[in-house]
């Protein structure tokens, strides 16, 4: 099997290049700004710089290995950045989708059977507003009521992938993916806590800064997304979208205390408005039960688990 993964040197793209490549495919990754450093991928991927903006690159490298199965990952995909960068955002997002789909039409033209599954990696920030107590967990259905930038980009790129699959019957996969993390995250709640108490710990600095801890959220190990990934590109359904959750929700504060039952430090807690977001959503937990009903995956990671992995990846980083 040959597998071509699109931001390969993102959290999620370099997990799943261990994983695929533990289970005996062939990983081509493309990378471009990785937030992992390319010294950590493995090595027995076949790596090769490309910004996905750019439709010739992209077309060239896949008319070449032709991947049986295509996890688009490549993305710019921090809320926050969207709200100061939202060219950017979309052009990365949106344009790099549509570079993909049109290298496979492309493709086509020349090998009509040529047809790969797409595994589009999709957002929960997606539903927006829609995130509210009541609603939750929400499914597919829920409406599409995004709160920022980086989650209208990621609607336009999810019915992108659903347009290509009903008028050119592209494979496409759409894979709503709610909050995810792991070891080698950067820019989220539980990597940016446990990166500062490790500081702290080190004497680096003195203090936990924090923004909004009073918000809920269902947290997934990126080795579980990983196994979801997989198993959708083998069982899922072209042209239909799931959900990728967490199963239990938590408040951020109780993310906090986690990190500090997992520390020796003396941590003090201070609130950073820098770090506040204009608008927020209190709650985000998604229903995964069609993703289980169509693959039977199952959330193996606990959240313990995943604080402790965190601490000892920056442990041995700072």
């Amino acid at each position: 099997m040959i597998s071509l993964i699109t931001g390969i040197g993102g959290l999620i793209g370099s997990h799943l290049a261990e994983h695929l490549i533990k289970n005996g495919d062939e990983v081509t990754g493309l990378y471009f700004n990785s937030t992992i450093g390319i010294e950590e991928l493995p090595k027995e991927a076949s790596l090769f710089e490309c910004d996905v903006r750019y439709f010739n690159s992209v077309y060239e490298i896949l008319s070449k290995c032709k991947p049986d199965r295509i996890f688009h990952l490549a993305a710019q995909s921090q809320p926050v950045v969207s709200l100061t960068k939202p060219q950017e955002t979309f052009d990365i997002n949106c344009i790099g989708t549509i570079n993909v789909f049109e290298s496979i039409k492309l493709i086509r033209k020349q090998n009509a059977d040529y047809n790969p599954k797409v595994i589009v990696a999709c957002s929960s920030a997606e539903y927006g507003a829609s995130l509210t107590e009541e609603n939750v967990p929400i499914n597919e259905d829920t409406p599409l009521l995004p709160l920022h930038p980086y989650g209208v980009s990621k609607v336009a790129q999810d019915l992108l992938a659903f347009q290509y699959y009903k008028n050119e019957m592209l494979n496409g996969i759409r894979v709503r993916i709610f909050n995810t993390t792991g070891p080698g995250k950067v820019n989220d709640v539980c990597s940016d806590f446990t990166r500062r108490v490790v500081e702290i710990e080190k004497g680096k600095t003195k203090k936990l800064l924090v923004g909004n801890i009073s918000t809920k959220r269902a947290i997934l190990d990126v080795r579980d997304l990983c196994l979801a990934l997989e198993l959708l590109s083998e069982k899922g359904t072209p042209g239909e979208v799931y959900n990728v959750s967490g199963d239990k929700i938590y408040l951020i504060s109780d993310i906090i205390e986690i990190i500090k039952n997992n520390s020796n430090a003396k941590i003090e807690i201070e609130v950073n408005p820098a770090l506040l977001r204009p608008t927020d959503e209190p709650v985000i937990f998604g229903d995964s039960t069609k993703l289980k009903k169509c693959t039977l995956w199952k959330q193996q990671y606990s959240i313990e688990m995943t604080i402790k992995d965190m601490l000892e990846y920056w442990r041995k980083r700072i």
